[in-house]
């Protein structure tokens, strides 16, 4: 997925900030204020310059090499401490 993201500078992105946690603390939820204050910087952003960024499937690359790494050990045959003696 392609997408166009806004480029904004620090003083741009501490607004957006303080304008959310105003919005939270005014009792609205976070992901809806995060959601109206992007809408707003998408909005006043047209035009300007933007980053292009190109969002692959990551999440299930990443999750596929994650199970590859939970069980590596299979050959081993190390007598572990389950808790019991043998006499």
């Amino acid at each position: 997925m392609l997408s166009g993201i806004p480029v904004l500078n620090h003083e741009e992105q501490q607004e957006a900030v303080d304008k959310i946690h105003q919005l939270i603390a005014d009792g609205m939820s976070s992901g809806e204020a995060i959601a109206i204050i992007a809408q707003e910087i998408r909005e006043s952003h047209k035009g300007r310059e933007q980053v292009h960024a190109i969002f692959e499937e990551q999440d299930a690359n990443e999750d596929n090499n994650a199970n590859e790494y939970e069980n590596t050990d299979e050959n081993d045959d190390s007598d572990e401490d389950d808790g019991e003696y043998e006499n």
